[in-house]
């Protein structure tokens, strides 16, 4: 077995961005201020997201050399990074681009998906993107049944191989990460077969039935965690506004409604396993998982607090709708609060434990209760 290859920078934090839609978008908007807020966002050297955190990510990539930092926090993130994401997340997205979709000639849905994202990323490339700290777009491969990275440095599915400094632009990819199946997907992407590089165990490299189109689903279909391109670096932080699991008192007889349960039922146990593998991992070699979930209870974490959330109140707010529809502003106001608030209490419990506990919320017009 091949030795197993550290990463770049892996003793530095990296962070996971889930999906979850615009929901999720809204959400790591509010982990991402209070990251900054504690100087610990321009510590970060990979960013890896899925879905609606690639939204979010893909906004705080393109805007990176325009960022200003002082004494290790960035003084304009609002107006770089959040005000044009809340924007964004006012817009009818998905429905835009099913309807436009089916009726353009020579354009599919995700070719309009990737359109829309272009307003926010004037049709900057991968290769736009700062060296460090790295972006990682993660989407899967339905031909492959892999996880399709996409960044500056290489597209990688490591069935088939990698090609080295992609020419793609940030829209698809955040397009593809984002393509919801099926209704979305699938994204896309031609590229030239002889621009791929084989690696180790890349069963499908020279095959032209796999080298010529990538046909690509939302990352979440593999890993709605994003937790696979960053689980071995020595710190590893996770903002997870993905679907929390419900159970239900009776069973459907209809088809249709058998095969999303069960379909539900599988994406938890896969979302719970990563989860359990990345705590285990982390605790068996020495390195840090800081982990905040849409769903989690701020009253389980060690951090001393002062802000009380109604749990009634969050855990409705971790049921909302996944959907890339309008987000009124309260709507919006509550999730960047929440993201917020969890963050911080994940943050202070194990990273820094020294930072006081806030008094109030970043959005006080919007109380979560």
């Amino acid at each position: 077995m091949a030795k197993k290859v550290k990463p770049e920078n892996w003793d530095s934090p990296a962070l996971a961005l889930s999906g979850g839609g615009f929901r999720a978008t809204l959400y790591h908007c509010g982990a991402l201020m209070r990251l900054n807020e504690l100087g610990y966002l321009t510590k970060i050297t990979r960013f890896s997201s899925v879905s609606g955190g690639s939204i979010t990510s893909g906004m705080l990539a393109a805007a990176w050399p325009r960022l200003k930092v002082e004494n290790g926090m960035v003084t304009n993130l609002d107006a770089e990074v959040i005000a044009p994401l809340r924007a964004f997340c006012r817009r009818s997205i998905d429905t835009m681009a099913v309807g436009w979709g089916a009726v353009l000639p020579g354009k599919s849905i995700g070719d309009v998906l990737a359109d829309a994202y272009d307003d926010m990323f004037k049709k900057i490339t991968l290769q736009d993107l700062p060296d460090s700290p790295q972006f990682v777009f993660d989407a899967t491969n339905l031909q492959t049944g892999r996880l399709v990275r996409l960044m500056k440095k290489r597209l990688a599915d490591f069935t088939i191989g990698e090609i080295r400094n992609p020419q793609v632009r940030v829209a698809v990819a955040v397009a593809a990460s984002s393509a919801f199946p099926p209704v979305l997907s699938p994204v896309d992407i031609k590229v030239d077969p002889k621009s791929w590089v084989e690696l180790d165990g890349a069963i499908h490299h020279g095959d032209p039935a796999y080298t010529r189109t990538l046909s690509l689903t939302g990352g979440g279909a593999y890993d709605n965690l994003g937790l696979e391109s960053i689980d071995d670096f020595s710190t590893v932080i996770v903002s997870d506004a993905g679907a929390p699991f419900g159970t239900e008192e009776t069973a459907s007889t209809l088809w249709p409604q058998q095969a999303m349960r069960a379909l539900d039922i599988a994406t938890d146990q896969a979302r719970a396993l990563r989860k359990r593998l990345l705590f285990a991992q982390c605790a068996a070699e020495d390195r840090l998982a800081v982990y905040s979930g849409i769903d989690s209870n701020p009253a389980e974490y060690p951090a001393a607090q002062t802000l009380n959330p109604d749990l009634a109140f969050t855990t409705k707010l971790a049921r909302m709708r996944t959907r890339l529809d309008p987000f009124s502003d309260q709507e919006q106001g509550r999730l960047i609060n929440w993201g917020w608030l969890m963050m911080d209490v994940a943050m202070r419990s194990y990273v820094t434990k020294q930072a006081p506990p806030p008094s109030s919320l970043p959005l006080p017009k919007y109380p979560l209760r």
